[in-house]
């Protein structure tokens, strides 16, 4: 875990937290509850977010470049403009999600659900399974 992310602990309870602009790279998120979390414009780069709950969660602009949410529940959650180039979302549930203008360049999105995502504008350039996911 790089400096900047803290306390933070894996399965850590941050439900509905206020993590504007936090600085989150490299942090152990494995299975954390960030339901409804505020992280607008967090720097994520390298997490690991496999498993995570950021159903709601407010990800605008948010750099999540190389980051590992395999897995993690992200329904509804919005991406708007998000940075997820190199993300590995394998897995993950993205039914409802706002991947607006998002950068899912070379993104691992092998089984992800994506059910109802709005992916207009969104840059899918090398992104890997995006034609197996749901």
């Amino acid at each position: 875990m790089k400096e900047g992310a803290g306390n933070i602990k894996p399965g850590a309870d941050l439900k509905w937290a206020y993590l504007r602009g936090a600085h989150l790279e490299g942090a152990d998120l494995r299975g954390a509850n960030l339901f409804g979390a505020d992280l607008y414009r967090a720097n994520l780069t390298d997490a690991n977010l496999t498993g995570a709950d950021l159903t709601g969660a407010d990800l605008y602009r948010a750099n999540l470049t190389d980051a590992n949410l395999e897995g993690a529940d992200l329904y509804g959650a919005d991406f708007h403009r998000a940075n997820l180039t190199d993300a590995n979302l394998s897995g993950a549930d993205l039914r409802g999600a706002n991947l607006f203008g998002a950068n899912l360049e070379g993104a691992n999105l092998f089984g992800a659900n994506l059910e109802g995502a709005k992916l207009t504008g969104a840059k899918i350039s090398g992104a890997i399974g995006l034609e197996a996911a749901e």
